[in-house]
């Protein structure tokens, strides 16, 4: 549990290109406890990751829910569950039945409206991703451009070395399909072993 928690902290900090002594001085907790935390060798109390998670940008429960595995490869549509909300207006769903074993991550990402005056924070990562546009209009920042992508377009980036993010400034929701390499759920199990 301790590594899974630490694992989610760091792929969040990491995404926000916020370093270990940015994430203790908005939280009051220590630069060690933090890397310890990360690497899942010491446990944290609920008011000090409450306090992580408000850095962050997530829910607390993000730290505790883990997709529903089924026994069976077919996940129907009537099972797909809200995973994770990011900022209030990212809707995560996982679309795999067993993502432990399995190197993609495919997602249906719901963008809900947002203000154009909004700072959008760029970020990169480990990895790559692919985003294939399923309804409305999505604004993608994929370093220096801003693209508007619309129903039936692609996108296919290295994550590590493109800082992107994306922005929904219509008035509908957005629905994109994101399948990312790494697996985030296949990492935190091997590092349980």
């Amino acid at each position: 549990m301790n590594k899974d928690i630490g694992s989610k902290i760091k792929q969040l900090r990491t995404q926000k290109q916020m370093t270990l002594k940015d994430m203790s001085e908005k939280t009051n907790l220590s630069i060690g406890f933090l890397s310890q935390l990360e690497r899942g060798l010491t446990s944290v109390a609920t008011d000090s990751l409450a306090k992580i998670s408000d850095v962050l940008d997530v829910e607390l429960t993000y730290f505790f829910i883990r997709p529903k595995e089924h026994k069976r490869p077919v996940l129907r549509s009537y099972e797909k569950e809200v995973f994770d909300i990011c900022n209030s207006s990212f809707i995560n769903y996982h679309l795999s039945s067993n993502l432990t074993d399995k190197i993609m991550l495919p997602r249906l990402i719901e963008l809900l409206p947002s203000k154009s005056d909004e700072e959008i924070c760029s970020y990169v990562h480990e990895g790559e991703e692919f985003v294939y546009v399923l309804e409305g209009t999505l604004t993608l920042f994929l370093g220096e451009e801003q693209i508007d992508m619309y129903p039936g377009d692609t996108v296919h980036y290295n994550s590590e070395s493109n800082n992107h993010n994306w922005a929904n400034y219509t008035n509908k929701i957005v629905r994109i399909l994101v399948v990312s390499i790494p697996n985030s759920f296949q990492e935190a199990d091997k590092s349980k072993k």
